[in-house]
């Protein structure tokens, strides 16, 4: 009998440590190996649409690196140091300065240079001095590189103070600075390059440090192999380009358009594009694509003006030659149904003259320089760029050297002779911007394109009358989006820990 009860005492008290251990490790639990499952990786969902995007993009390129696949969570800038060290995440594509301290923190190799400026309203007084920030309404983005910049410059000056903004995104709050409900914020050059084609009266005043390089981050005990992979995967993506093709895809139209086209593009979408919205959105399911891309070409060529008529006869909406009206079954090109029909049917049938193997982004915008300028003149850019030991497929390889067909040392050697590349790269570069903006100016529902910058987010990304609400989970911080290229549906909800 004493022995029966001691065999069940002891088995009592194995049952009670083993529930121990089993609640300990539960609760001390990591995330799965990233070779295992999934890739986890955290991105800023406060920063801008372009830099979120840029983010996932890379994100994404990380996973196909390394053959498994990705989910994102999207939270505050200002968690994503407890993100990875509550080990949430494998880490995090929102970059962090290399030259910011970050406990706890490992970090990557830098891919990409910023400098941070002060942002102020050109209807003010410009700051000339670093004491002209003290006593001023300043607010950044909370936990953003932008405060930590502050920080850092707040040991030179102890009386800077500042608003540590959440659920808003820089976007918010530099529409905040132009309309004056702010004296100044901080953002990086690209961020502000962006938004100066919003909002016309944003201006930099001066960087504050020095310029630094961007990194991904690591939780502080993070795989070394993982860690080592993803140094060989930028030193191969910068090494072939592709890291520079991103780049590209994302900023490379920032700085293209002047103040004054921007604002002139702004009224016109509000003034004139409603007018032939629908046109523009039944030639775009015709030919199944983006109505919005297709505005934006109407509105390089004619700025929407469907009388529009060049010197050299080329008119219309689309500003169609006689040749091309003739070849797209053209009875009238001042009839803007009948020219934004063959402007998009024209644009279909250049992208199916180029090699399949040719993909989106680059398709498109390959396509638009032969609209410009002829198929001919395309391929005679590529062969030049194949030549000089560039990607005759890439956009940004091919676009160095299409304005090389007006110089005698290259076009005597080309098959199609002259040509005035130098305007098919600023017509390509001009659609870009108007088609970004169009994205985010426009309340649409039509499904995302390869060439497009959304994919989670809610749209318009921003809007020029009230600000942007940044959705907040159950949990108050985190949405959570299984994300791919091919896929991009998202998934909301407040990510467990894991």
């Amino acid at each position: 009998m004493q022995r029966h009860k001691l065999i069940i005492r002891l088995f009592q008290i194995s049952v009670f440590f083993a529930l121990m251990l089993f609640g300990y490790t539960h609760l001390n639990k990591h995330i799965a190996s990233w070779s295992d499952e999934e890739l986890i990786v955290v991105i800023a969902q406060d920063s801008t649409l372009s830099d979120e995007e840029f983010s996932k993009q890379l994100a994404q390129q990380f996973a196909d690196h390394l053959y498994v696949p990705l989910k994102i969570i999207l939270v505050p800038a200002d968690q994503i140091s407890a993100t990875l060290q509550k080990h949430q995440a494998h880490l995090s594509a929102s970059g962090f300065r290399l030259d910011q301290k970050s406990s706890g923190l490992l970090l990557g190799p830098g891919f990409l240079t910023v400098r941070e400026q002060v942002a102020f309203n050109q209807d003010q007084d410009a700051p000339k001095h670093l004491n002209d920030l003290i006593g001023k309404r300043i607010a950044v983005v909370a936990g953003s590189t932008h405060e930590k910049a502050l920080i850092a410059l707040k040991e030179q000056l102890p009386q800077l103070a500042w608003e540590s903004r959440t659920m808003q995104t820089v976007e918010d709050l530099l529409k905040e600075v132009a309309q004056r409900s702010l004296d100044f914020t901080i953002a990086n050059h690209e961020q502000i390059s962006q938004m100066l084609n919003y909002y016309e009266n944003l201006a930099v005043a001066f960087d504050i440090g020095k310029p630094s390089k961007l990194a991904w981050a690591f939780p502080h005990d993070a795989d070394n192999e993982l860690i080592a992979e993803a140094e060989q995967f930028f030193a191969e993506i910068e090494k072939n380009g592709e890291l520079h093709k991103l780049l590209d895809r994302y900023y490379g139209h920032n700085d293209r358009l002047a103040t004054l086209d921007a604002a002139e593009f702004i009224e016109q979408t509000n003034k004139t594009l409603p007018k032939f919205r629908t046109l523009f959105e039944k030639a775009g399911r015709i030919v199944n694509e983006d109505w919005r891309l297709i505005a934006a070409i109407a509105y390089q060529e004619s700025h929407w003006d469907p009388l529009a008529t060049s010197m050299t006869n080329v008119r219309g909406m689309m500003m169609l030659t006689e040749a091309t009206a003739d070849r797209m079954n053209v009875t009238n090109r001042l009839d803007a149904r009948e020219s934004i029909n063959a402007g998009a049917k024209y644009l279909e049938l250049i992208k199916k003259q180029l090699p399949p193997r040719i993909e989106e982004p680059e398709r498109t915008w390959l396509a638009l320089s032969a609209y410009n300028q002829g198929q001919g003149h395309l391929e005679d850019a590529r062969t030049l760029t194949a030549r000089k030991g560039g990607n005759a497929d890439s956009w940004v390889e091919v676009k160095k050297w299409l304005p090389q067909l007006n110089n005698p040392v290259y076009f005597e050697k080309l098959k199609h002779g002259y040509a005035r590349g130098g305007e098919a790269v600023i017509f390509v570069e001009n659609i870009r911007a108007y088609y970004d903006m169009l994205t985010r100016l426009t309340d649409d529902t039509t499904p995302a394109r390869d060439y497009q910058l959304v994919s989670t987010r809610e749209k318009p990304a921003f809007s020029l009358h009230t600000p942007r609400k940044l959705k907040a989970t159950a949990g108050g911080d985190k949405t959570e989006a299984s994300y791919s290229l091919s896929d991009q549906r998202s998934i909301d909800g407040q990510h467990p820990p894991l």
